[in-house]
């Protein structure tokens, strides 16, 4: 069966006789939330709250008591902590979610347990290799857990390796360049999640998921495009262009399909400052900074008459 929304509710509110108390009875049943959804939500949430200070404790522990710990005792103790929670995951038989929760955990605790051992032995590797290191090494679980959150701490590590890495190593990258794969990456994460490519179609999904690469990609993209408008020698900015413009479209198109004004906004917000971008570019006097003001506040002005436009026609259904 489809589970019936609010806005959905409401439709057939205006346009049928539906009682008033059964309209009640519907919104109980399938939209609020009853005592078990809160008590899911609050186990859950006490639980990602515990484990995430138990790991900044543990941070805060190696950073306080450094000099008057033993090597072997500062590498003893991640390790252990590393084997007994994918131990408790592997091999207990709580809740899926509980277990997720922990491997992140895990997760995190295997970046400090590069930290840790790069400042004992004073490795003298670039910052890239910890993050990338950190990357290979949580990638099994990654795929395995197949968690929202994991993913995301995940894509950030796959991105920073990927900055790191630009300035440390790749001095001949270009920022647009570097802008560009930023915006493959986490736009083709995006895009398979949203056509359930096989890989990742397990992956749960919630909107905040989802809408976070799609406001990473944006950034990019408009960060991408403005640093090639005021950089003449930036041979990639003709690509860019045009991947972000096949983007943006696809986005206003899947925005309308779904009805979500989330999508009309940040992509209409992103082409105006690029817009603007190239004006400023074209001439700096006050006369085109005047008309760029102006430019931005119509331009808002009629985002934001449209979207109120369209929700008001989502909602008439």
């Amino acid at each position: 069966m489809i589970k019936i929304k609010r806005e959905d509710l409401h439709i057939i509110g205006r346009h049928s006789n539906l009682p008033e108390n059964e309209a009640e009875k519907i919104l109980k049943r399938n939209i609020y939330n009853n005592v078990e959804d809160w008590k899911k939500f609050l186990r859950l949430f006490i639980i990602s709250l515990g484990i995430g200070f138990t790991t900044a404790g543990i941070v805060f522990f190696f950073a306080y008591n450094w000099a008057d710990l033993h090597k072997f005792i500062k590498l003893g103790i991640i390790e252990s902590l590393i084997v007994i929670t994918t131990g408790v995951v592997l091999l207990s038989k709580i809740n899926i979610d509980i277990k997720n929760i922990i491997i992140t955990g895990a997760t995190v605790l295997v970046g400090v347990l590069f930290a840790v051992f790069g400042q004992i032995y004073q490795t003298g590797a670039n910052a890239y290799d910890f993050f990338l290191g950190w990357t290979m090494f949580v990638t099994i679980w990654v795929i395995v857990a197949n968690f929202s959150p994991l993913w995301l701490v995940y894509l950030t590590l796959v991105n920073t390796t990927l900055i790191l890495y630009s300035q440390q190593v790749a001095h001949d990258w270009s920022d647009v360049f570097l802008f560009t794969m930023l915006l493959l990456i986490n736009s083709g994460f995006l895009i398979g999640i949203l056509l359930r490519i096989k890989i990742i179609n397990k992956i749960k999904s919630p909107n905040w998921f989802t809408n976070i690469f799609a406001l990473a990609s944006v950034f990019f993209a408009t960060i991408g495009i403005i640093i090639g408008i005021f950089d003449s020698s930036a041979s990639q900015l003709w690509f860019l262009v045009l991947f972000t413009s096949l983007l943006y479209g696809s986005g206003i198109k899947y925005g309308l399909n779904i009805k979500s004004g989330f999508y009309l906004s940040i992509i209409p917000f992103s082409v105006i400052v690029i817009i603007s971008a190239l004006l400023i570019k074209i001439s700096e006097d006050e006369a085109m900074f005047f008309f760029v003001s102006l430019f931005i506040i119509t331009s808002v002005t009629l985002v934001i008459k449209n979207l109120i436009n369209l929700q008001k026609k989502w909602n008439n259904g």
